[in-house]
């Protein structure tokens, strides 16, 4: 038996993924985090439109002089495309969704179709972490809302590209298959690391204000 098959986490399931086929377990993190990222892009672009129409508005998610989406949504890097970004969010989220809710529903997507939602989640994922820099470094402000955004499209790409990996597992280079079977078998250990790396940049970052509130 397999360490993969001992840990009983289904990533490093080969026969799970031919064919099109997924995890339930990838499929409930698209259908679920797709819809907490579309949420949180709907409410950021209604304190977009609502900070365009009074720019005197507070937005809901300006808290303190760090956690201030008011003062990131006034930014050229709010609208990285030339369109407000929420209206990208909402957009590429509503989609992830729709790919889950439709694998929860028995769909089996072609490789084609898996490759074109992994150019998605890699372009999101590139995204969050330039808007990631230029908030820390840049802006030098947060917002929580965006936050909520980082989490979801983080792990969006990390489990898609394991999925996907997996399931090209026979044509992949012999150093590759192995690479592939060991993060995906401590898969939530990177990830885990992944997360905790963007918050000590943060609690860096800010250090000065953090110590203002002890």
């Amino acid at each position: 038996m397999s360490p993969q098959a001992q840990r009983g986490d289904g990533l490093g399931d080969v026969s799970a993924h031919a064919g099109g086929g997924t995890t339930r377990q990838l499929a409930l993190l698209l259908a679920l985090g797709g819809l907490v990222g579309l949420v949180s892009a709907v409410v950021l672009l209604v304190e977009k439109i609502a900070l365009i129409a009074d720019p005197r508005y507070v937005p809901s998610c300006s808290i303190n002089p760090v956690l201030s989406c008011g003062s990131v949504m006034t930014t050229p890097q709010a609208e990285a495309f030339g369109v407000p970004n929420p209206l990208i969010g909402v957009a590429g989220f509503a989609v992830v969704t729709t790919v889950g809710v439709g694998l929860l529903a028995g769909a089996r997507y072609r490789r084609w179709f898996w490759l074109g939602l992994q150019a998605g989640v890699s372009f999101g994922a590139v995204f969050v972490h330039w808007l990631i820099f230029q908030s820390l470094y840049r802006i030098e402000a947060l917002c929580p809302y965006c936050i909520v955004v980082w989490i979801v499209t983080i792990a969006l790409f990390w489990y898609t590209t394991l999925r996907n990996l997996t399931a090209a597992h026979a044509s992949l280079p012999r150093l590759t298959r192995r690479a592939t079977e060991v993060v995906a078998g401590y898969h939530g250990v990177v990830l885990t690391g992944w997360y905790l790396t963007i918050l000590a940049l943060i609690l860096f970052q800010f250090r000065t204000y953090w110590q203002t509130l002890l």
